[in-house]
């Protein structure tokens, strides 16, 4: 069977072979979705699984007094919600749209009618599992054993690899969710990187000046994420 042209650059939907895609094609809607639009909050049913072709989706793990960190960042080689495929699922965290997102959409009950049918998409699902599962265990110990200076470069770095544009339109209010810091540390970190010459920071927006100054910088979780999606699903 020829394959389809492609909808997306998404890496998964790309590795399955082409009868295994054209059994999930029909379903697919495309949308665009702005930043700060909340998919799920922790103990929702997942009624869609978002497919990113460009763009990032944060999975935030809450606390009681409402402090949050994510746990995970997921774009263009990845899917959220994918479980959902293989039985209903309620979500264990807050998924969050933090960049300008446009993925394929499709209902989480026809995509597993596809799941039971298509031995590929079952592996491809236990893969990704595992390749989510490593990022946020390293996430844990980065959180915990890192400077905030690194794990900024490490998260603008993550955010740049997923996006096709060099500027990150990103509040205070999301980068300090996502480093679990204050607001004034967030300020603090984003103009010594200025100085640094590696990003421009201006309110609400990063722009990405000298990356390979910003890997230098960055803590070695950086490499070890990359290198679970590529060990686990070659993207």
């Amino acid at each position: 069977m020829q394959r389809p042209v492609p909808l997306s650059q998404n890496s998964l939907l790309d590795a399955l072979p082409a009868q295994d895609y054209a059994l999930v094609v029909p379903h697919l809607a495309q949308v665009e979705l702005e930043r700060g639009r909340l998919l799920y909050d922790p103990g929702d049913p997942i009624e869609h699984v978002y497919f990113p072709h460009d763009g990032v989706i944060s999975l935030m793990t809450l606390m009681e007094n409402g402090a949050a960190i994510e746990s995970s960042t997921i774009g263009p080689e990845g899917a959220v919600g994918l479980m959902a495929a293989v039985s209903p699922r309620q979500s264990l965290s807050r998924a969050i749209v933090q960049t300008p997102l446009r993925a394929a959409r499709i209902a989480a009950d026809r995509l597993h009618e596809v799941w039971e049918k298509s031995p590929a998409l079952r592996d491809l699902a236990d893969r990704h599992t595992e390749a989510l599962y490593g990022h946020a265990i390293q996430s844990v110990a980065c959180n915990a054993l890192h400077s905030v200076e690194a794990r900024f470069c490490r998260w603008l770095l993550t955010c740049h690899d997923r996006i096709s544009i060099d500027t990150v339109a990103l509040t205070q209010e999301f980068l300090a969710d996502m480093l679990g810091v204050q607001r004034t540390t967030v300020t603090a970190v984003a103009r010594s990187l200025q100085d640094k010459g590696l990003i421009r920071y201006r309110r609400g927006v990063v722009d990405i000046v000298d990356r390979a100054g910003l890997q230098a910088m960055t803590c070695e979780c950086y490499g070890v994420i990359r290198n679970h999606y590529r060990r686990l699903l070659g993207s």
